[in-house]
């Protein structure tokens, strides 16, 4: 299966329209049906994540979205442009209420989200850099694919 690359602007509504995207193509790419309410949902938290990031930092940019069935894996990659150097947007402390203390919200809310992804994917991996910050998830795909 070729890489299907999805953007959309920054609003939560559209969050909704990611999860509907990903489902089908994680359908398409062989995920078991029984996996699928954990991909949407996964993919929902990391789309949110970057949504909010982006809502505070730079509305006008799009986050991203890649999805790729290559081999027995079904792969999403989800970007924002929210440098992972930036206070705010930073991965989140070892301590949510030290967090919630410094009135950090976002920042408690976003290890939430993190550790949802981290329990709903198979295989998760975050990295933040002065570009953004980058969820890639994966999932088994090893049904029988559908055309």
């Amino acid at each position: 299966m070729a890489t299907v690359e999805l953007s959309f602007s920054a609003l939560p509504v559209h969050v909704r329209t990611a999860r509907l995207i990903v489902t089908a193509v994680a359908r398409r790419a062989g995920v078991a049906e029984t996996l699928l309410d954990e991909v949407r949902l996964a993919v929902g938290e990391a789309c949110s994540r970057a949504v909010e990031a982006h809502l505070r930092h730079c509305p006008d940019e799009p986050v991203r979205l890649e999805l790729t069935g290559a081999g027995k894996r079904f792969e999403v990659i989800v970007s924002d442009t929210v440098p992972g150097d930036d206070p705010m947007d930073a991965l989140p402390s070892a301590s949510p209420a030290a967090d919630l203390e410094l009135g950090a919200w976002g920042e408690g809310a976003a290890e939430l989200g993190l550790a949802v992804i981290a329990g709903l994917a198979d295989d998760v991996d975050i990295e933040a850099t002065p570009k953004g910050v980058q969820i890639r998830m994966s999932w088994p795909a090893e049904a029988e694919a559908t055309v």
